[in-house]
């Protein structure tokens, strides 16, 4: 959500940020309902003025013995107590007006985002690792499928497309991925781990600004309720209408969830195997911080994403995605992607966002200084820590042995029971 008063008081600087969003000026339009909602709140406070004076003039006027304008007052404040019911509802209408076009309008980029139309302006900043020599890399669904331990058919069977199977050590792959992640983030890192609902209501999906403009990308089960698409959702909303205090920030928190998305505007895309699901598991990063620290807890944040991959022996690189490309909450995002041979390409696993004060205005998110008496918007940021199942894709791609088995990197043994590999049956 933005800042309404930034806008009355700089509009060119807003509509030059929507332009470097690639959206049309909207200040003057946002502006002209706002000026008519603040002509009917000083109609308003006028109708409560006068109605509070003209009460306290019929007393005095009865004392005197005035009854007939006393009786002239009431009749006015009567008029006045039935006027302001409608009043009061158009300028609610106003109000509501204000709120729904601010809701659907994109964060604004940091100035240190590059400018560009979509993924083609994205920067790269650094690679770490060299990617592996292979001869005719195979797909990681081509590998899962000769393994015998990652069935679409069955998942198709059970829920149709986009869903997967997995078997015996793929499935202790899956879970031992998570552990180590979680582990080293908890461990190393200092996030406090958190298991949070799989079911959120409309109002905190609002908060973290999938509602109401991105309906579509979720999956929505009775009621009110939705199943989260991250766990930044459930995250990020644990400090919604609170005032933190700001000896507790940074708060760092994890999360090992399913996500749930509906990928109504990926048809044709990654239609084979497991890049792109309706059902994946993640383990999301989520920080709660005072401004002064967001931009130094979005480079730590980023880091702790690329340790998990420089642990496991991945290769990958990290580039900051131009204002075409950034999400809708996000300030400034720094994606990392993931070497994956059998597509010869590089391939998002985590991305990492600063979201300034934007999800804070929507959650009513504060915090107070030691001693102060006002309070101010916290900075959100949530990154994959990652994102499981691309994970496992990039290691039977990465790991991928002449005869068809899996090597399986040294930091996983422990979780794999002290296996070291995935053999062919």
């Amino acid at each position: 959500m933005h800042d309404l008063k930034f806008i009355r008081d700089d509009p060119t600087a807003f509509d030059a940020g929507l332009k470097r969003r690639g959206l049309p000026p909207l200040a003057a339009s946002i502006l002209a309902v706002d000026q008519e909602r603040r002509r009917l709140q000083q109609a308003l406070e006028e109708m409560q003025a006068r109605r509070n004076s003209l009460s306290k003039d019929i007393g005095r006027l009865k004392a005197k013995g005035d009854e007939a304008a006393a009786a002239s007052a009431v009749a006015e404040v009567a008029r006045i107590k039935e006027t302001m019911p409608a009043a009061e509802e158009a300028e609610r209408r106003k109000g509501g007006e204000i709120d729904a076009l601010l809701a659907t309008i994109p964060n604004l980029p940091a100035p240190d985002v590059p400018d560009g139309a979509d993924e083609t302006a994205n920067r790269e900043l650094r690679r770490h690792g060299e990617t592996p020599r292979l001869n005719k890399p195979l797909q990681h669904f081509e590998l899962g499928e000769a393994l015998g331990l990652m069935d679409f058919t069955m998942a198709a069977k059970l829920s149709g497309a986009r869903f997967v199977v997995l078997k015996g050590a793929l499935a202790r792959l899956e879970r031992a991925l998570a552990a180590f992640m979680l582990d080293l983030h908890v461990g190393q890192f200092g996030y406090t781990e958190v298991a949070p609902p799989f079911l959120v209501r409309d109002q905190i999906l609002y908060g973290t600004g999938q509602l109401p403009k991105f309906a579509e990308d979720l999956f929505r089960v009775s009621g009110d309720y939705w199943l989260i698409p991250t766990a930044e959702v459930p995250l990020t909303n644990m400090a919604a209408d609170s005032i933190l205090e700001a000896a507790a920030l940074p708060q760092r928190l994890t999360a090992y969830t399913p996500c749930f998305r509906s990928e109504a505007g990926a048809a044709g895309k990654d239609t084979r195997g497991m890049i792109r699901q309706h059902q994946f598991s993640k383990v999301e990063l989520v920080s709660i911080a005072r401004p002064e620290q967001s931009e130094a807890e979005h480079e730590r944040m980023t880091e702790c994403a690329e340790t998990v991959l420089k642990r496991l022996g991945l290769p990958f690189r990290t580039i900051v995605l131009c204002t075409g490309d950034m999400g809708f909450a996000a300030r400034k995002t720094y994606d990392i992607e993931v070497w994956l041979p059998g597509q010869n390409r590089y391939r998002e696993i985590s991305s990492c966002s600063n979201c300034g004060e934007f999800q804070a205005r929507r959650m009513k998110a504060r915090f107070r200084e030691a001693g102060a008496k006002g309070t101010r918007f916290v900075h959100t940021l949530n990154g994959s820590g990652l994102a499981v199942g691309r994970t496992l894709i990039a290691i039977l791609e990465n790991y991928q042995q002449p005869g068809g088995s899996i090597a399986l990197p040294e930091v996983l043994h422990p979780y794999m029971g002290g296996l070291a590999a995935i053999e062919m049956p």
